[in-house]
């Protein structure tokens, strides 16, 4: 064979072989991965009913041991959580034996210790479930059901970074007076025949309380994090100004994004993955409000998002604050994985299996009908957005792959 021959049959080899790669291998790694997030998502809905029982099987450790062995850089709890129910059944039952104000904040809430030594944030309720909240779309008083909704979405879109929340009814009178602090007790007040409290925040006022029906009150319980996972705050890139005629940069600018990829921790890492997932979640819960958020400390960008603190959200259903998703819109890149998960929530899938999640919970129903139809209807706005995208920048540009093996050992 000529020596010419013999370049071209290489050079012919060598474009079979890139093909092959590129459009053979390359697609079954596609599949296969996709093949696991469609595991992953029936795995999910096989364990999405949680049952609060009593008792945990199997084991010796209590169960505040468990979910602080849960907690790794990158998720607050594990895929499969066979504890979980028994947690939660702690989370709204164990007795209080310490209550004091909440940490610092702008809204009303109280820092309780359960037996055991186990912290939670108690949030009161503000609002009757069919009660909608006007005006801008972070208005308004914490919604306690709120980060009920939010815990068990976090739990439905596979993202497993919102601390433990369950409902509880406490009496007012009997579990929290007689083991408050000072500094709480002396926000405490009857209006008419309901026992009331005010507590310390900085948008809490005496006029303003929030009252028990007689002396039992609903709310919620967030399960706190383990001191041995200090938290580091951030401010948001996308934060709004909160000033009426002060748009923030990214209002404006449509490059912005570009921008941000260039600061750290935005310009590697998994952070800015992360704040696409939380544009999609908040958009979801209609939640305006994370002007900050929380990662753990030193982790040089490396951590999770924590999606702490979503109590401004379910206020109105009809309200579809397209604003939320513009980390999405204006850097128009989204997790594969999450992309996949929101693909097989549509057509009624994630109201029903929203409905189901929180069936079991102490204060159910959680949500109003209403509510559970938004997030559906908004499922589809954000479907539409990354379409949006992929028409313009096609589909490998939009979707990245983004997996970290992760360990709970």
């Amino acid at each position: 064979m000529k020596l010419k021959q013999r370049v071209v049959l290489l050079a012919i080899l060598l474009v079979i072989f890139i093909f092959t790669k590129v459009f053979l291998i390359d697609n079954l790694d596609t599949s296969a991965a996709n093949r696991e997030d469609q595991r992953a998502f029936h795995r999910m809905m096989a364990g999405l009913r949680v049952e609060l029982v009593s008792k945990l099987d199997h084991t010796l450790q209590s169960p505040w041991e468990i979910a602080a062995q849960w907690v790794v850089p990158r998720e607050v709890y594990p895929e499969e959580t066979p504890e979980l129910g028994a947690i939660m059944h702690a989370m709204a039952t164990k007795k209080i034996i310490k209550a004091d104000v909440g940490y610092k904040g702008t809204q009303l809430k109280a820092l309780l210790i359960l037996e055991g030594g186990q912290k939670v944030v108690f949030k009161p309720k503000r609002y009757n479930r069919d009660y909608v909240v006007e005006g801008e779309p972070y208005a308004g008083y914490d919604r306690h059901n709120a980060e009920v909704a939010a815990f068990h979405l976090d739990r439905i879109l596979g993202f497993r970074r919102a601390p433990l929340v369950v409902g509880r009814f406490v009496n007012l009178r009997t579990e929290i007076k007689p083991v408050a602090t000072e500094q709480l007790l002396s926000t405490f007040l009857t209006v008419g025949n309901n026992t009331c409290f005010y507590g310390k925040c900085y948008y809490c006022r005496e006029t303003e309380p929030a009252c028990a029906d007689g002396d039992t009150m609903e709310g919620s319980v967030t399960l706190w994090l383990p001191d041995v996972w200090p938290l580091q705050k951030h401010r948001h890139p996308w934060g709004r100004t909160y000033r009426e005629g002060k748009l923030a940069r990214w209002e404006y600018d449509e490059s912005y994004c570009d921008a941000v990829k260039k600061t750290s921790p935005y310009d590697s890492g998994p952070r800015l993955l992360d704040i696409i997932d939380t544009a999609v979640f908040d958009y979801l819960i209609g939640n305006a409000d994370r002007h900050h958020y929380e990662s753990f400390q030193d982790d040089e960008g490396a951590s999770m998002l924590i999606l702490l603190d979503n109590a401004k959200s379910f206020g109105n259903p009809s309200l579809d604050e397209r604003s939320i998703l513009a980390p999405l819109y204006q850097c128009c890149i989204i997790r594969v994985s999450t992309w996949n998960r929101l693909n097989s929530l549509k057509n009624g899938v994630l109201k029903s299996a929203l409905r189901s999640a929180m069936a079991h919970d102490p204060i159910s129903p959680v949500l109003s009908d209403p509510h559970l139809d938004a997030v559906d209807q908004r499922l589809l706005s954000v479907l539409a957005t990354v379409k949006q995208c992929t028409d313009q920048f096609g589909m490998d540009a939009v979707l990245v792959e983004d997996r970290m093996p992760l360990s709970h050992l």
